[in-house]
């Protein structure tokens, strides 16, 4: 699109000329038709910021041209104009999408501010589709970085579902990418385009979050001065993120079921239900067996959220992807603060990658970007990752009270877990690599309960 590029359509010559004359000495790109055939011909060849047409054109209505371009070219703003102005006119044409309505004879400072307001408004609608596209570039499944076959396999159950109305509960701990991982699973649905909305169950108290996502009218309780739209209909059509949906009281959970349920709702202080068509992603850090064993979760709002569960593992279980979200963030901390930082040197990825990480990837984040930030040399060494990190490995190097056979346990469980993933689980591969035979392969991943959970993976 050429900048300010203006496409004016009027069946008389002589004021179309002079329109585009006007144009051209504003600083304007500004081209022709006479048409509405003319101009779909132009409109199919060429993108223009604005069109300026009349409303009475030799062979269809300007109006018409109006509803193709909202349509088929929401890019371009429209204004328009006659000789024959009525305040009903301009009412109609300002609700078909019109930015604005200008009558003949056309004052030249009327449309020189028409016609520089119209780009502007072009502008930020182009700013805005762009913002659009970037985040459905940032939040697409592809750029959740793992090679993990955990993984691998949540998102293909994710490209399954996606684009279904089914309810997902997603559970892990905290830090594992619950929120990126639903933002991924709106942008690949077909409700992409419309709003996704992330709400925090045990941020606020139960009568804020009721209002919050319900909405209220006013007066309906100390406070309501104006009524208030809630999440659940800003997100109609689109996609409601509720995440430690196990902070919610019972009260609202029963609330929550009839929403999950019939998709309505009543904002509080109303009798008016709501009817929204929202897709629903919920999220918990708890585990929800354990609270419906204990009473503190409804029974039968987890079976009814319980349709697609999804379990990230924590990072300490996807050591192979610590190098990989290491780098990966370090390039994009290191582009983000202007710091040129050429990589990790193998000391401090092998201090990250004997870590426990028990914040998991949000965690391995906010290191990456402390060390690109504050690291004075261009590769980040162990001297660049906090206390935390290295005095766990120093806890860990003390001797323990146990015996050899025992100590020796969990590094041998976690070469052989290692090298089955790298061999994607085929024994045979897996064997040749450890340089042991099949039978004694099988005998200890028997012993360490590595075949039961291949078993239940369906890996053999």
């Amino acid at each position: 699109m050429r900048e300010n590029n203006i496409l004016v359509i009027e069946d008389d010559k002589i004021i179309l000329d002079s329109l585009r004359e006007f144009l051209s000495l504003e600083g304007f790109q500004a081209s022709g038709a006479e048409t509405l055939k003319g101009a779909m011909a132009r409109l199919e060849k060429e993108v223009y910021n604005l069109v300026i047409t009349d409303v009475n054109l030799p062979d269809g209505d300007g109006l018409e041209l109006l509803e193709i371009i909202r349509k088929e070219y929401p890019q371009t703003v429209v204004i328009v104009i006659t000789g024959y102005g009525t305040i009903e006119s301009a009412v109609k044409a300002i609700k078909q999408g019109a930015y604005d309505y200008l009558t003949k004879p056309i004052i030249d400072d009327e449309l020189r501010l028409a016609v520089e307001r119209a780009i502007k408004q072009q502008s930020l609608m182009s700013e805005n589709e762009n913002l659009r596209l970037q985040l459905e570039k940032k939040y697409r499944l592809e750029n959740i970085i793992s090679h993990h076959y955990k993984m691998a396999r949540i998102f293909d159950l994710i490209e399954t579902v996606a684009d279904s109305k089914t309810t997902i509960l997603m559970a892990g701990p905290s830090g594992t990418g619950k929120s990126i991982l639903a933002r991924a699973i709106h942008h690949l649905s077909s409700r992409h385009s419309k709003a996704f909305v992330e709400v925090s169950c045990g941020a606020l108290p139960e009568t804020l979050l009721e209002s919050e996502l319900f909405g209220h009218v006013k007066g309906s309780f100390t406070g309501a001065v104006n009524n208030k739209e809630g999440k659940f209909l800003a997100a109609d059509g689109g996609t409601v993120f509720l995440d430690e949906v196990a902070n919610a009281s019972a009260a609202f959970q029963a609330k929550l079921l009839r929403v999950i349920e019939d998709r309505q709702f009543e904002p509080v202080g109303s009798n008016k239900t709501i009817t929204v068509d929202t897709r629903i992603i919920l999220a918990s850090n708890r585990n929800l067996d354990e609270e419906v064993k204990q009473g503190k979760f409804r029974e039968d709002l987890y079976y009814r959220i319980n349709v697609v569960k999804v379990d990230l593992p924590p990072l300490c279980e996807r050591v192979g992807d610590v190098q990989l979200l290491a780098e990966h963030f370090l390039r994009m901390y290191s582009a983000q603060h202007k710091r040129e930082k050429l990589g990790i040197t193998d000391e401090a990825m092998a201090y990250m990658e004997r870590y426990s990480w028990p914040g998991n990837v949000r965690e391995l984040e906010n290191v990456i970007e402390r060390a690109a930030l504050l690291s004075k040399s261009k590769f980040i060494g162990p001297d660049d990752l906090p206390d935390s990190i290295k005095q766990e490995q120093n806890q860990q190097k003390a001797y323990p009270p146990r015996s050899l056979k025992e100590a020796l346990a969990e590094p041998e469980k976690n070469l052989i877990r290692q090298a089955l993933e790298a061999n994607h689980w085929n024994r045979q591969a897996t064997a040749r690599a450890l340089q042991i035979n099949r039978t004694t392969l099988f005998k200890k991943m028997k012993h360490y309960g590595l075949y039961d959970e291949a078993e239940r993976l369906g890996l053999v």
